[in-house]
C-alpha cells in the first residue's frame, strides 16, 4: 500500500483520513481552548425560552434543575455562534476571544 499522498496520486490509492475507531465525546476533552470567538450571556435579556441549548453542539450551556440556563461552560465552548443565531432576545453576543 501507498502511503504518501501527492497531488497525482489516484483517489482510490489515498490513505484513509478521519477514521474513527472508537467511541468518544466532547465530554473526554475540553475543547474550549479552539475557540477565537467567545459567547457572553446577557443575562438581564435572557427570557429562558430554551432555544439555545438545545442547539449547542458541545452541551456547553448548562441547565439547572429548575429548568434555567446558566453561564457557558467554556472548557467546551468552541464558539461556534450558533446559540447567538437562534437566541430571538440578543441575550448572547459572540465577541472576539481575549489573547491570555
Amino acid at each position: 500500500m501507498k502511503t504518501d499522498i501527492n497531488t497525482n496520486t489516484p483517489w482510490n490509492e489515498l490513505t484513509p483520513g478521519g477514521t474513527i475507531y472508537n467511541s468518544g465525546n466532547a465530554k473526554e476533552f475540553k475543547t474550549g481552548d479552539w475557540r477565537s470567538m467567545t459567547p457572553r450571556f446577557i443575562e438581564e435579556k435572557c427570557k429562558q425560552c430554551g432555544l439555545c441549548f438545545p442547539v449547542c453542539p458541545d452541551d456547553a450551556i448548562p441547565v439547572c434543575k429548575d429548568r434555567k440556563r446558566t453561564d457557558f461552560n467554556f472548557d467546551y465552548c468552541k464558539g461556534c455562534g450558533v446559540c447567538a443565531k437562534v437566541c430571538p432576545f440578543g441575550a448572547i453576543e459572540m465577541r472576539e476571544e481575549e489573547i491570555k
